[in-house]
């Protein structure tokens, strides 16, 4: 007990505070006292409206559709629509899976902790480790976004279109990217409510170009030389012709909704964050579907799917379909789009980094990670380190990408598939796994805690593994290969290998947490401030 009141009086003058190794009891008892979770987050900050804007801003409607739509449509054609109804599926599935582990235990490492709980250690890492190396992939390629988007709106302010050339240039672009980087940790060590003053502005402005862009689509949509009608077949799933076509759409599509999640990653610093961290991850997906419907449908129907000019199948638009489309439907307006798409990718740079720093903060606090990983600074209330440490891997993953792959943001778009399937899955199964003992004690917990997350978490499985399989070939994706392997394949396969090899190096430094020690199935849930 001495030791325990030498470390609280320790974290009270220290500026970044590490986490607490004491009982269950006596850890919830001071944080009722401090007023904070027993990490060191500051409880209490986000309302439900906070969270939903939060998770759209992460999603970024506006950066995922410009990256996905181009590939999207090269897999599945006509049948964009229904691969985004099916893509939304699992998430819907998983999401109810999410909630129900966050009404039992809220805690910012949501995967890795709640894996853990489910499946012991050994598979709890590597459920933390797939939550990781998504967040770094999806960064490095936000950073790509922006960086092109930035060079397009100087080049259209200006009239210069030198300036939209400067993005190919590997140095600057990388260099910008750097900077980009650096301004999205500083915002996001600083806490979040400088996090939701920006990101107020930013998410409200990218919904309301969307929204423009979607109604002179409409409007003018017969005006276009490659226009296609409307049809019902757009959502006939037996149009397309193979299962590897499906699977492929799928894992495409399922990048477009990730990031809902962080939702749950809030759980600890959200007012009540026992329910409405659950109810926001659910309501910002279903938001972002009428988003992606509304803008999937309008698109198709002014550029048609032809492969030239303004088609979608046009190899020239598919990394970045806005910039060849707003034009075209929004004449002078253009500027808005090359706007609403870098405030997009800006935004979510910035939001998304609180998911990986949460989540490192959660294997360092629980022994997963060396301790630094599990400090919170004292002023701002945010896992500080492991927010650089974040912002540091991703800027390096995305130099080393811009260097080896021919098309960067289709590759890690693809690659991200594989990585969302994987850690969503496991979190969707975990859940089944750990309420199994409560499963048949009503309808509603047999649909919520086993039907809903074992439906969702199998067919997640069963996209990870065609795409896998698919990806193995050099050909699929960009072309891009590794000694023969598809470079996505490398990506998405190796990291998580990789993934694997860090965790037997941490088995051994830190085998406290490998012996089941720090974290189990009965720790106590966090305390939230209701």
């Amino acid at each position: 007990m001495t030791a325990v009141i030498k470390s609280s009086r320790k974290w009270c003058h220290d500026r970044d505070t590490p986490h607490q190794h004491v009982p269950g009891r006596l850890r919830q008892t001071h944080s009722r006292q401090r007023g904070i979770t027993a990490k060191g987050l500051k409880g209490g900050q986000l309302g439900l409206l906070a969270v939903v804007v939060l998770g759209i801003s992460t999603i970024a409607p506006a950066y995922t559709l410009t990256s996905a739509l181009g590939p999207t449509v090269n897999e599945v054609g006509l049948q964009l629509p229904v691969i985004f109804l099916i893509g939304f599926i699992p998430m819907i599935l998983v999401s109810l899976a999410y909630r129900e582990l966050n009404a039992d235990s809220p805690d910012s490492g949501t995967t890795f902790t709640w894996v853990t709980k489910a499946f012991g250690p050994w598979v709890g890492w590597m459920g933390g480790w797939g939550l990781l190396a998504a967040s770094i992939i999806v960064l490095s390629n936000l950073a790509g976004v922006a960086v092109d988007f930035f060079y397009l709106f100087l080049s259209q302010l200006t009239g210069s279109a030198e300036l939209a050339d400067l993005a190919d240039n590997k140095a600057i672009n990388v260099l910008t990217c750097f900077v980009f980087v650096a301004l999205a940790v500083w915002v996001s060590y600083r806490g979040l409510h400088a996090t939701k003053l920006v990101q107020y502005g930013l998410v409200g402005f990218q919904l309301l170009v969307l929204g423009l862009f979607v109604a002179m689509a409409f409007a003018n949509w017969s005006a276009s030389e490659t226009a296609i009608p409307f049809s019902w077949d757009w959502f006939d799933i037996t149009k397309v012709e193979t299962f590897s076509q499906i699977a492929a759409g799928i894992s495409l599509s399922i990048f477009v909704y990730w990031g809902w999640d962080v939702c749950l990653t809030l759980n600890e610093e959200t007012a009540n964050g026992k329910k409405t961290a659950g109810v926001a991850g659910t309501l910002t997906a279903i938001i972002v579907l009428a988003i992606y419907l509304l803008v999937s449908i309008a698109t198709m129907m002014f550029a048609g799917l032809g492969d030239t000019g303004n088609g979608l199948n046009n190899e020239d638009n598919h990394e970045n379909i806005f910039t060849a489309l707003a034009s075209p439907i929004m004449g002078p307006f253009a500027i808005l789009m090359s706007l609403a798409v870098l405030s997009s990718s800006a935004a979510s740079l910035q939001s998304t980094f609180m998911s990986p720093a949460r989540g490192l903060l959660a294997m360092g606090h629980y022994g997963a990670l060396p301790e630094r990983f599990g400090k919170v600074s004292r002023k701002f209330a945010t896992p500080g380190f492991a927010t650089v440490i974040a912002g540091v891997v991703s800027a390096g993953f995305y130099a080393v990408m811009h260097v080896v792959s021919e098309n960067v943001l289709n590759d890690t778009i693809v690659s991200l598939g594989l990585m969302i399937c994987f850690y969503y899955g496991l979190t969707a199964l975990a859940c089944a796994w750990y309420f199994r003992h409560s499963v048949f004690s009503s309808a509603r917990n047999f649909i919520l805690r086993l039907l809903c997350p074992v439906l969702g978490g199998v067919g997640l499985y069963v996209v990870f593994l065609q795409t896998a399989v698919d990806s193995l070939a050099p050909e699929f994706g960009s072309g891009s290969e590794v000694f023969g392997v598809g470079l996505v394949f490398v990506l998405g396969v190796g990291i998580l290998a990789m993934g694997a090899v860090f965790m037997l190096v941490m088995s051994k430094v830190r085998p406290g947490f490998f012996r089941g020690e720090t974290l189990k199935r009965d720790t106590p849930a966090l305390v939230v401030p209701e």
